[in-house]
């Protein structure tokens, strides 16, 4: 089976590998063509447009920024998708999920979807959490390739349900970090002991690893090279308050997550490392 994967950045290149390293046959497209080169040196075959990765391999894997890349890519030049099996693994909402699905059928293809929790280490490592939204069958029929990304694939439920769990996890990782940067702030301005407060907040029921892996990146402000840039959060963020209101929910306490996110993207932060949150709640 030749697989392809469309999108190539961040998290979809590791990811990439590991197929490769699986010695699966890979057919890749990115819309950044540098950014295949690491994988047409290790034997992947490269796409020049992404059709001709849906036209040769018979499962696509799509590692996309968001749901218009992904009908640009899938819906355009009258693809025939029939007979092709499209799994969605990046951070769209369970609308979206859903309303895609509904084209791919209906171009006679088979969808479902597989978003990931985890970082370009985690991806590396093949040890990323990787969520399901299919039917029963299907995940059984896919879950060996999904085991190149994470050993224990979990089936959530059916197409949508994944999705949802994918964002509400996105927004628990933009108001703890917002939340701890606010913390570290009012530590930092008092003039108090870092490591004494983090040895508190480690001994405590209010400790989250996260905060350990931000802790230095704040402190030194050093946002470079990052594992999840600031504008994917917002835009995740942006995902999560619509479907949130959609479901009947209040809100309005992440709103203010949402306003802090915003105001890290007009600081010129918006591809460096969401930890930068820390700037905008506390400006130099």
């Amino acid at each position: 089976m030749k697989v392809g994967f469309l999108g190539t950045g961040l998290m979809g290149l590791p990811m990439a590998q590991r197929l490769l390293n699986a010695n699966l046959e890979l057919i890749a497209y990115n819309r950044t063509a540098e950014k295949l080169t690491p994988l047409k040196e290790v034997g992947a075959e490269i796409a020049t447009h992404p059709q001709a990765v849906t036209q040769a391999a018979e499962c696509i894997i799509l590692m996309l920024t968001d749901a218009i890349a992904i009908r640009s890519v899938l819906f355009s030049d009258s693809q025939e998708l029939a007979g092709k099996t499209i799994i969605q693994m990046g951070t769209i909402s369970p609308t979206d999920s859903k309303a895609i699905r509904d084209e791919v059928i209906a171009n006679k293809g088979e969808y479902l979807e597989a978003p990931v929790l985890g970082s370009i280490p985690e991806a590396t490592a093949g040890k990323l959490i990787v969520m399901v939204g299919a039917t029963p069958e299907q995940f059984q029929r896919w879950l060996p390739l999904l085991q190149n990304f994470g050993s224990e694939p979990l089936h959530i439920g059916e197409v949508g349900t994944a999705a949802a769990v994918k964002l509400a996890l996105n927004q628990l990782i933009a108001s703890l970090t917002t939340a701890f940067a606010q913390s570290l702030g009012l530590i930092l301005r008092q003039g108090i002991d870092v490591e004494l407060f983090m040895q508190i907040l480690r001994d405590s029921a209010l400790y989250a690893p996260t905060f350990d892996k931000k802790l230095s990146r704040m402190v030194e402000r050093n946002y470079d090279n990052p594992n999840f840039p600031t504008k994917h959060l917002l835009k995740d963020i942006n995902l999560f308050i619509a479907e949130a209101e959609a479901s009947g929910l209040n809100t309005s306490g992440v709103a203010g997550v949402q306003q802090i996110i915003a105001a890290t993207l007009s600081q010129g932060f918006s591809d460096a490392d969401y930890s930068a949150l820390f700037s905008a709640v506390n400006p130099d």
